[in-house]
């Protein structure tokens, strides 16, 4: 027995010794990509010395003598930090990911080889100005050099996820960074989704679709035709929609989760200091690293400093010494679905309003890891690129004998958005910054500016131009060999909506509605926020004048309009009624929910039990409203519509008719469905969190959910690379933290304000910003997740452009010398 507990010993100790011996043997290999700070080298490619001094929170400063030699030092910094990340993005949008993780993401391979957004952009290269080209060729070999830097000495292959998946890496091209700009806008807009969905309901009752997506109060809106009027021959479906493009590593942005962000702006007579004040907070899904990267450039024209995306060369949402400026998704319609009606006799050919055409059509091959290389036939009508019904769920209203066609102005294939975003960050006045914009195609963004005298509003991006006598005004699906369907160019930019210098001094956007003018310069029907705007209209007016604290107050906002609403409409008839129970019922828990909910203000705070209820109250009480109509095509909203909630317990145009369930003999009304939604809220929470209502908080079930895209699904090492914290906030408050609206952790925050900045031109180095994770991308870095703890608490890091300030806190300065140098 002694023995075998000896030898049991030694084979335990053996194994521990092991697994230590391959755990320091992994930190060795993944340690050796970390990029040292303080290195000096000696490149091709620049023309004079270049210093990246990296400051204390690891933004990179950097000063050059050139432009180009800034731009070049700015890719090299990039590929030091993000180098994974950039190599993702770029084989996303060029539908080669498949070659590093194989079959999983085929999928989303061949929706990218249609789309075609890598050839676009070689094509768009020739269309940018000769200053966007020095610029977009200096950053190409400031990455190109960092990857011949790993090469030649063995640096980990650059970043640990190469050990893991292929290490192939391409050298970078200027088409790269223009193609991921085209990426960007390709996270930005739904509305094909909008379109699919608007159009299933439209199938299954014409009056629906009014309610389950109801328009943002305004005139300008008439009554649509059914989608069966439109395209005759599709069969109705209760099904839910097919997002089988939601696949790993997929750029399809979702209705709920496309573009979403705050942009304000306060003139100097209303900024106590007497200078104007800007605000900005862009939201995308989280991720580890986070898509943002700060980043400070000394330019020819002065310096530049905010918020930049490894693979562009840009600053998208900053300020420089005079301007600055911020982005939120403009919400643009700017894609239209169209059915092209194929010849019966040969499917290669469509029917146009001149008769029937050839689509043009080539093959692309997608290398597959381990598995047969795929061949996809590509093809094209006039109206755009061809997508087969297994994406966006366009089988389900594509009917027999046609195929759809997107139209998108992202396709544009002489898109010089790079030019202007180029031009937008080196602007002196919000004047400079308005003239930016004319060239600028996707994604459309409404682009708030301040400089020292004045605010402004505009939006950027190309407008399609669409004939006043569209089908269906481009909500839903239409016949493409209609001449009235079809898109006529784009519209000026004089068109775009513009706000400058207000009355009022004061601009802003939530993603809500901005204009309110007729089809077809109506900018949209389908608009990102119809609450938060509420919230922040109220805290701009409560103060005569602002400052950069009242600005990130509001910025950190967690108050929901929709709670306070809602709440009071749905629990009229429920509070403080029901008799007397005993502790441990269900009556009792309802009582109890309710008596806290009583004394709520609405705060989404991560401390409290009430956010929590509410949000699974009124989760649950639209499904009950819903399910019973359509079905399984419930499961498709996975988001609360409170404009929809609050007109069925308003009863508007008779909508308290979803109160009824449709199955059952009684009539059910309102309160009732809403005390069995309650009680249905209650029995998920309870289940979860226990019966102590008391003990529950909103911060365990809304965590930041910022997890690598790829190494964040592995056993093990998920929990080295994911970074989950408990976060205020919720779908409708000010600061947004998107829910993920379904699964088994429905609560989950997986969208939000990746960057935050606040910028104040009456002391304009006392601007602020921040990101939710941390510059690096290494894992074993201790800049990857640093900025997070700070992000979470509401705090923000120092965004000054004094060169002496930047030297005095670095923790570490790069320096770059041209190769011939002596």
């Amino acid at each position: 027995m002694l023995t075998a507990f000896r030898w049991l010993l030694r084979i335990f100790s053996a194994l521990l010794l092991l697994a230590g011996g391959t755990l320091a043997l992994g930190y060795y290999f993944g340690a050796r990509s970390l990029p040292d700070y303080s290195a000096d080298f000696r490149l091709d490619g620049i023309g004079a010395p270049v210093e990246i001094v990296r400051d204390t929170a690891d933004v990179p400063h950097i000063f050059g003598a050139i432009d180009a030699d800034v731009f070049f030092a700015l890719g090299f910094a990039h590929a030091q930090d993000r180098l994974w990340q950039m190599t993702i993005l770029r084989r996303t949008v060029q539908g080669r990911l498949s070659e590093v993780f194989g079959e999983e993401t085929v999928k989303t391979d061949e929706l990218m080889r249609r789309l075609d957004l890598q050839g676009l952009a070689q094509r768009s290269v020739a269309a940018q100005d000769a200053e966007t080209m020095v610029a977009l060729d200096a950053y190409a070999r400031g990455v190109n050099a960092w990857i011949g830097i790993v090469n030649a000495e063995a640096k980990g292959r650059g970043a640990p996820e190469f050990f893991f998946f292929s290490n192939e890496i391409s050298y970078w091209q200027p088409a790269d960074s223009i193609a991921i700009l085209k990426l960007m806008a390709m996270r930005s807009t739904a509305q094909i989704e909008a379109e699919v969905l608007r159009a299933r309901i439209s199938l299954l009752s014409e009056d629906w679709a009014e309610d389950l997506m109801p328009d943002v109060t305004g005139d300008g809106v008439a009554a649509l035709p059914p989608y069966a009027s439109l395209v005759p021959g599709v069969k109705r479906s209760y099904a839910a929609l097919d997002r089988g493009d939601d696949g790993p590593l997929s750029p399809v942005a979702h209705l709920p989760f496309s573009g979403a962000s705050n942009a304000w702006a306060a003139a100097p007579s209303r900024s106590a200091a007497g200078g104007s004040l800007l605000a900005n907070d862009p939201h995308l899904d989280f991720s580890a690293p986070s898509l943002w990267y700060l980043a400070r450039l000394e330019l020819r024209s002065g310096g530049v400093i905010g918020a930049t995306i490894p693979g562009i060369p840009a600053v998208l949402s900053g300020r420089n010494a005079n301007f600055g400026w911020g982005i939120s998704a403009a919400w643009l319609d700017d894609q239209d679905i169209r059915m092209e009606e194929l010849n019966p006799a040969d499917s290669e050919r469509y029917r146009t309003p001149e008769g029937w055409k050839p689509f043009v059509s080539r093959r692309s091959i997608i290398e597959v890891k381990d598995a047969p290389p795929i061949t996809v036939t590509l093809r094209w009508s006039d109206n755009g690129p061809i997508l087969p019904g297994t994406h966006y769920d366009l089988a389900s209203v594509t009917p027999r004998g046609h195929v759809a066609a997107l139209s998108w102005t992202a396709l544009d294939p002489a898109d010089a958005s790079m030019t202007a975003a180029m031009r937008l960050m080196q602007a002196r006045n919000i004047n400079d910054g308005i003239a930016a914009g004319k060239d600028f195609v996707a994604p459309a963004q409404n682009v708030t500016m301040a400089d020292q005298d004045g605010i402004a509003m505009v939006m950027f991006g190309a407008m399609p131009g669409r004939d006043a006598r569209t089908q269906g005004q481009g909500r839903m699906p239409a016949l493409g060999w209609m001449p009235e369907n079809r898109w006529t160019g784009r519209l000026p930019y004089a068109a775009n909506p513009r706000f400058v210098n207000p009355e009022g001094g004061i601009v802003g956007n939530t993603n809500n509605k901005i204009v309110d003018r007729p089809f077809p310069r109506h900018v949209s029907f389908t608009w990102g926020d119809a609450q938060r705007v509420q919230r922040w209209t109220r805290l701009m007016q409560e103060r005569e004048v602002h400052s950069r604290e009242s600005f990130i107050a509001a910025q950190l906002d967690t108050v929901s309009p929709a709670a306070r609403t809602i709440l009071p409409l749905i629990a009229a008839d429920l509070w403080f009624t029901g008799e007397a129970a005993p502790k441990g019922t269900p009556e009792r828990l309802r009582q109890r929910a309710l008596e806290v909910l009583a004394e709520w203000d609405g705060d989404m705070n991560e401390h409290l039990p009430e956010p929590l209820i509410y949000a699974a109250w009124a989760r649950a009480l639209q499904n009950r409203l819903i399910r019973d109509e359509i079905g399984p095509l419930a499961d498709s909203f996975t988001h609360v519509e409170p404009l929809f909630i609050e007109k069925v317990y308003r009863d508007i145009d008779g909508a308290g008719r979803w109160c009824d369930v449709m199955q059952s003999a009684p009539v059910e009304t309102c309160t009732d469905i809403a005390r069995m939604a309650l009680d249905d809220a209650l029995v998920e929470l309870s289940e979860r969190y226990g019966s102590n209502v008391e003990s529950w908080r909103w911060g365990d079930a809304h965590q930041a959910t910022q997890d690598h895209p790829v190494l964040g699904r592995m056993p093990l090492i998920k929990w080295l690379v994911n970074i989950r914290q408990s976060t205020s906030g919720g779908d409708h408050t000010l600061d947004r933290g998107r829910t993920a609206g379904s699964g088994p952790e429905p609560y989950l925050n997986v969208n939000g304000a990746g960057y935050r900045g606040v910028y104040d031109f009456a002391d304009p180095d006392s601007s602020v910003f921040i990101i939710s994770t941390g510059q690096s991308g290494h894992p074993l870095s201790r800049h990857y997740d640093d900025l997070s703890a700070l992000w979470r608490r509401g705090e923000y890091v120092p965004m000054s452009l004094d060169p002496e300030l930047a030297r005095a806190a670095a923790t570490g300065v790069t320096r770059l010398e041209p190769a011939g140098a002596n």
